[in-house]
């Protein structure tokens, strides 16, 4: 299922998003299929896979340090790939990362190796629309939507670019800074989302900072979806590998995607 079917089913339910992000590798890469699965199981609508990368610095300390404990237990692109293809998921799976990883193994091998694998979008943080006419066809030949970021301090003609280029949903950055749990969303992700709305009738899901209920019920007041990260990562950092930590990971996901309705 892509990403524009999912909310097309949402919409049609009128039900909101919720977008789960995890770091590949941070847990085995063997239990990843059973991560998604739970994820799914408890109320996922999509799910952002994290691409470890040495220099994530769009991420704030959690994500960061995710990122650093994958690669030293040997995460690499191929790996995640062909974890990701043990899934059986029935809902979008999307790998997050950075242009660098991307660059190596090529773009237009990326694309194809990831659509092989199960994957039908990508959204690559550090890659800016003006600079994306290659990946966008390579993403495109591969069958694979593209989702771009946009932020309080986007111009309206780049939140116009994001959204014109945007083939999945536009992600709308809550606050400028790196990702990280924070105690409230700003007010001002409104207006934000507002104005992205103006250029585009497509899905609009807001993330960064979004960690507890009542964030993802503000954000859903006025947004498509909500994305939801380091609060996912820090509680599989904590709890996964036992039966009593997979339930709390569960009922994290059961608790925000209620708060969607």
């Amino acid at each position: 299922m892509t990403l524009t079917d999912k909310f097309s089913e949402l919409a049609s339910r009128g039900e909101k998003a919720l977008v789960c992000f995890f770091t590949a590798g941070d847990q085995p890469l063997a239990d990843l299929p059973r991560i998604v699965a739970l994820l799914e199981e408890s109320g996922a609508d999509a799910i952002e896979i994290g691409i470890p990368f040495s220099d994530p610095f769009g991420e704030g300390p959690t994500i960061q340090f995710s990122s650093q404990r994958a690669l030293e237990n040997g995460a690499t692109v191929s790996k995640i790939l062909a974890a990701i293809a043990e899934c059986k998921a029935s809902i979008p799976l999307i790998t997050m990362g950075y242009y660098n990883p991307v660059l190596r193994a090529g773009l237009a091998e990326y694309a194809k190796q990831s659509r092989e694998a199960g994957c039908t979008g990508t959204i690559i943080s550090d890659l800016i629309p003006d600079e994306a006419d290659e990946w966008d066809a390579a993403s495109s030949a591969a069958g694979m939507e593209t989702i771009y970021l946009c932020a309080p301090t986007s111009t309206s003609a780049r939140i116009e670019e994001v959204a014109r280029r945007s083939t999945g949903f536009v992600y709308a950055v809550s606050r400028t800074g790196v990702t990280g749990a924070e105690s409230a969303v700003p007010p001002e992700v409104k207006d934000l989302v507002a104005r992205v709305r103006a250029l585009t009738s497509k899905p609009v899901c807001v993330g960064f900072g979004i960690s507890k209920p009542e964030h993802v019920r503000m954000v859903c007041s006025v947004a498509d979806g909500a994305v939801v990260g380091s609060a996912l990562v820090k509680c599989l950092h904590e709890h996964w590998g036992t039966e009593e930590g997979e339930a709390k990971v569960s009922a994290l996901i059961s608790e925000l995607k209620a708060a969607t309705a």
